[in-house]
């Protein structure tokens, strides 16, 4: 190979890729909030998500009347990245179909993705993704809307790897309240806390196993909320621990004071990114065979195999970076030429 053979075609991984999404995923429902969190994006990049709610977020019985408000905003010039998603109503809920009768066709074209609450097995998704395709079909949409699914059921977290291995999907989300409440008192309230649902087995292994279960088929494992919006030490604890310790590699937030805490958590500090570039530097100039690398003060070395992780590591410093974030140097700026 040439020594100019960038990472993206030298460090071929064996498998399908997970999809390239933001760290953080806004979730907003009240017009006002949605208006302010897609001027935010608009402003900052398409370094975040924002889902606009029609679950938690519209009122009860007014479902179809939000839905069609939802498709007038990811229509308008505020969504100005292409990355605004929509959450629509259960499966099973009595309007689900109604609210995709007006997102999909007012809208589709511009949706991001669609994210499917309270499945409670593969059946609910496989419904789901054939009453999405179904009207995309009908009404001559030229791509498939990528889903999203909520983990937050029994029966969604024993079928977890059923649900990820699913093609239609590109991402599963813990769903924290509802998981806790599921358990009818089982789980105390401490759990849903920014503190306990870190400590609780019963919680941990959930986020564990949907984690576990989204990175065996490519796909995106996407942590649940911290409620206590305005706790920011609280809120860089969490993340940090669901994205180092329990690999997470995207997480909710319910406020626009915890966007740029998460993406910053979720972003690799300025010596990791420092290391990266000169470790990949330097296996370019070895023609990506292996090499030794001098890293505080002890010789290491390294493969195709760390390549592939020090690739990532400059990967989502790329995709998180602020302009006050952490800067990639220069000599490695060229391996995202490709990305456009």
């Amino acid at each position: 190979m040439s020594a100019l053979t960038p990472p993206h075609l030298a460090l071929v991984e064996d498998g399908p890729a997970a999809p390239d999404l933001p760290v953080c995923d806004h979730y907003c429902g009240v017009e006002a909030r949605m208006r302010k969190s897609l001027e935010l994006q608009a402003e900052w990049g398409p370094v975040f998500d924002v889902t606009l709610d029609g679950e938690d977020g519209a009122p009860v019985g007014g479902e179809v009347e939000h839905a069609h408000l939802m498709a007038e905003l990811l229509t308008s010039p505020l969504n100005a990245h292409g990355r605004v998603g929509a959450r629509v109503v259960p499966a099973s809920h009595a309007a689900f179909e109604a609210m995709l009768e007006v997102l999909i066709p007012k809208a589709g074209h511009r949706m991001a993705y669609l994210m499917i609450p309270k499945p409670e097995s593969l059946a609910d998704i496989q419904r789901a993704a054939d009453a999405v395709d179904a009207l995309s079909k009908s009404d001559g949409l030229a791509r498939r809307i990528p889903l999203h699914a909520l983990v937050e059921t029994h029966g969604a977290l024993q079928a977890v790897h059923s649900l990820a291995a699913h093609p239609r999907l590109e991402s599963l989300s813990f769903g924290l309240m509802d998981f806790v409440s599921a358990h009818r008192g089982a789980i105390p309230q401490s759990a849903m806390g920014a503190v306990g649902q870190f400590e609780h087995p019963l919680v941990l292994r959930a986020k564990l196993e949907i984690a576990a279960a989204c990175h065996a088929h490519a796909k995106v494992p996407s942590h649940c909320v911290v409620t206590e919006f305005k706790d920011q030490t609280a809120l860089k604890a969490a993340a940090l621990q669901a994205s180092q310790r329990l690999g997470y590699t995207r997480m909710w937030s319910i406020h626009p004071d915890q966007i740029r805490t998460i993406v910053q958590a979720f972003t690799p500090s300025a010596s990791e990114v420092e290391q990266a570039a000169q470790i990949l530097l330097a296996a370019q100039a070895a023609h990506w065979g292996p090499i030794r690398h001098q890293h505080q003060g002890r010789e290491q070395l390294h493969d195709r195999a760390s390549y592939r992780y020090f690739w990532q590591v400059l990967q989502r410093a790329h995709r998180t970076s602020f302009a006050q974030g952490p800067q990639l140097p220069p000599e490695v700026q060229p391996f995202f030429q490709h990305l456009g």
